[in-house]
């Protein structure tokens, strides 16, 4: 999906890698992408690679680097490694000796050393090594990007900003399919879509770690700036709808809209999921459904979900249904068979993203005693 969005923003030399999506473009193209991607948690500039076989090669590479072509000693840093079949005993030992070797060139070049700083720096240094080689770059957006701005109050275990806006895309919403989350606790999923229904830029409200490089120039970005806002529309109301059993859940995704300036694009209900009908004859349910504490206990779950299940096969003939949980037996408890499962995780954690198409006599799973 990631990959996809970048073609469409103009990169080139797209290749998906291991945890990431490698791309090339110049450097108003990172301007962009930290600008407009919704799926991208940070985007990486790479400034050099080499080969190592110990923690000295790797202070050497370090050392070669002309850091001070790209930042100021008066600028706090933090050196961030990340290994893949590594040989190294101690990414620690690794950290610290890039740290050294960066403040070690400031000194030879510029008699002054930049300080440490591992809670807010002005520059963050990522250096990735796997088998035989290591690679650096320099974060050019700060935050996360996942972090629109929008969010003032986070509810209970909320997906990430760029996960929702990544699962909507892979189930090929557009803001002219009415969309429903009827377990939407803070929102995450409708406030993101109501975005998109805006052309809103997921960053226009926010400043990004690129503005500190020596090579910045700020006139190609503000003119981007004002290129993405006068690209926003108002949205069509009424194709947007959520709702939660929760008062608190409602109030929450209220101030979250109210932020995001998207208030009026979205219908909001209280009640419960297995009682509620549908907004439409047709449409997308895209829900991230409560579990574990969220409903208090495993015994409220076994009576949910069959219920919700039920609900899903008599309300939502027609209806494409996507649920993200870590509950890999949910089909089995909603008594649904899935056409599509999707492998995703939500941080550390390993999930699905489930799609079940309701048509008139759904598939329904067969228990083991054949009812």
């Amino acid at each position: 999906m990631l990959a996809q969005e970048l073609a469409d923003l103009g990169a080139a030399d797209i290749k998906p890698t291991a945890g990431g999506v490698a791309f090339a473009g110049p450097l108003t193209l990172c301007y962009r992408v930290n600008l407009e991607s919704r799926i991208a948690s940070r985007v990486l500039l790479r400034i050099a690679e080499g080969s190592y076989r110990d923690e000295q090669d790797v202070y050497d590479a370090a050392h070669a680097i002309r850091w001070q072509d790209w930042f100021t000693p008066q600028q706090r840093i933090k050196v961030k490694v990340s290994a893949h079949h590594c040989p190294l005993k101690s990414l620690d030992f690794v950290t610290l000796r890039v740290k050294d070797a960066v403040c070690d060139r400031f000194q030879y070049a510029r008699g002054r050393r930049p300080s440490v700083d591992t809670h807010a720096p002005d520059m963050l240094i990522a250096v990735y090594l796997d088998s035989t080689q290591c690679t650096f770059y320099l974060d050019t957006s700060g935050e996360p990007l996942f972090k629109r701005g929008w969010r003032k109050s986070a509810g209970e275990a909320p997906i990430r900003e760029n996960l929702a806006a990544g699962i909507l895309r892979l189930a090929n919403w557009t803001p002219d399919t009415l969309l429903y989350d009827p377990m939407c606790g803070s929102g995450t999923f409708v406030v993101e879509a109501a975005l998109m229904a805006r052309r809103v830029a997921p960053g226009i409200g926010r400043r990004f770690a690129f503005e500190k490089l020596l090579s910045y120039d700020p006139r190609p970005a503000e003119a981007l700036r004002v290129e993405l806002k006068e690209r926003e529309i108002d949205g069509t109301p009424g194709l947007i709808h959520a709702a939660d059993h929760s008062a608190t859940a409602l109030t929450s995704i209220g101030a979250n809209l109210t932020i995001a300036g998207c208030s009026e694009l979205v219908t909001l209900r209280q009640g419960d999921a297995r009682q509620l009908l549908a907004p439409a004859e047709t449409g997308l349910l895209v829900t991230n459904p409560p579990y574990g504490q969220r409903m208090g206990d495993s015994e409220s779950l076994k009576a949910f979900y069959p219920q919700f299940g039920d609900h899903l096969k008599k309300h939502f003939c027609n209806w494409t249904v996507q649920i993200f949980t870590a509950d890999m037996k949910l089909p089995g408890q909603l008594r649904l068979a899935p056409s599509r499962r999707v492998p995703l995780f939500n941080g550390a954690i390993e999930c699905r993203l489930f799609e079940f198409r309701m048509v008139t006599g759904s598939p329904r799973k067969k228990r083991a005693d054949g009812r």
